[in-house]
């Protein structure tokens, strides 16, 4: 009577991680994700290491954990992996303000949003 094993969100030779709470907005994330979409995931960590966004480091974790959960999880070989998918979602959204002039207020608006990672195996050309 146990419970049935959940099945797989992603297919027999994909792999996912999310990452949740960054503090970016979604748009600055973006540019970050579509640096590496497509892209073979060393070629991929290499770009992320060495690009100036900040938030880059933190989307190279994200892959690397993409990276691991391919190897240990489900087998897969990781020189023929590539970044199958990068998608940014928003989270919340923290509002604060300060004074301005002749009291009024002035709104402001401090986003986080969430990344997924997807990496898929490519089968090598004859």
């Amino acid at each position: 009577m146990g419970k049935d094993k959940n099945p797989r969100r992603v297919a027999d030779n994909e792999a996912m991680a999310k990452l949740r709470m960054l503090r970016t907005s979604p748009q600055k994330l973006n540019l970050v994700a579509a640096m590496i979409r497509g892209k073979k995931v060393e070629k991929a960590l290499t770009d992320l290491t060495f690009s100036k966004k900040r938030i880059a480091q933190d989307v190279r974790k994200c892959l690397q954990s993409a990276i691991a959960n391919a190897e240990n999880n489900h087998g897969l070989d990781v020189d023929e992996l590539i970044v199958a998918e990068a998608w940014v979602g928003k989270n919340l959204v923290l509002k604060r303000g300060r004074p301005r002039a002749r009291g009024r207020f002035g709104a402001l608006r401090k986003p986080f949003s969430e990344l997924t990672i997807k990496v898929r195996e490519i089968e090598e050309q004859a």
